[in-house]
């Protein structure tokens, strides 16, 4: 069964990107299903406006509840998913959220704008999510990222030659460095190890890698990992 993903937004045809590449191929298999949906098509205001100046006073526009909250609850007839806002109080998005809900069956992501939304369609969220801290332009530059980073962990959305098993990210350590053709370029030359078709040499290498590079750029992330007896012994040969 392919995962559903309702996304209600401001602008539809910023999403027109899935239907590129790794994502294309997986909506043409049916692996996933992505729909958008126009706020603006679920206001009643005769004018389809979705916006309102602040209660209060204040610089620029709210999102009005009454064509989100409309929107939500037609699209949950058809999708029982977790309903996610992006915004800046969420949860900073990270590849265990990635893993966590691309095991859903159903999601629904909500896109806001302007200066945020009513405080009122909070009752309606389930679940609130961000790219970290700073200021884009509305919640689309968000969700497509956030819904490539889980649609990509999908079985069959990769093939095997793109699998995600030894991706950055995916175990907590970054990924190991990459050398294609040519074996020499500008005097530069591709590591010996890799040439040695010595498959668990190899796989030493790179872990080895990983953990160096980890650790030289992400200590927040070398802080956080369990290191196994290899790891460790890895680490000791190197200082």
């Amino acid at each position: 069964m392919a995962m559903k993903i309702d996304i209600l937004t401001l602008f539809p045809e910023m999403f027109e990107i899935f239907k590129c590449s790794i994502m294309g191929r997986a909506i043409q298999k049916d692996i996933i299903q992505i729909n958008t949906h126009n706020i603006r098509d679920y206001s009643l205001n005769k004018h389809k406006k979705v916006d309102d100046y602040p209660y209060g006073g204040g610089a620029g526009m709210v999102m009005t509840p009454q064509p989100i909250v409309s929107c939500i609850k037609s699209i949950q007839k058809e999708n029982k998913g977790k309903v996610i806002f992006l915004g800046p109080r969420g949860v900073t998005l990270d590849q265990e959220i990635s893993k966590k809900l691309s095991k859903e069956n159903e999601l629904i992501f909500l896109c806001g704008h302007y200066e945020g939304i009513d405080e009122r369609i909070y009752e309606h969220i389930d679940m609130e999510i961000s790219l970290g801290d700073f200021v884009l332009t509305g919640g689309e530059m968000a969700c497509i990222p956030i819904v490539d980073s889980i649609c990509r962990l999908i079985p069959g959305v990769l093939s095997s030659s793109e699998s995600f098993m030894e991706e950055s990210f995916y175990d907590g350590v970054l990924e190991y460095p990459q050398y294609t053709r040519p074996e020499c370029f500008k005097g530069e030359k591709v590591p010996q190890v890799l040439l040695s078709g010595h498959h668990e040499n190899i796989r030493k290498w790179r872990r080895k890698k990983s953990l160096i590079l980890t650790k030289e750029r992400r200590i927040d992330l070398f802080k956080k990992l369990n290191l196994s007896k290899e790891d460790k012994k890895l680490l000791k040969d190197i200082e």
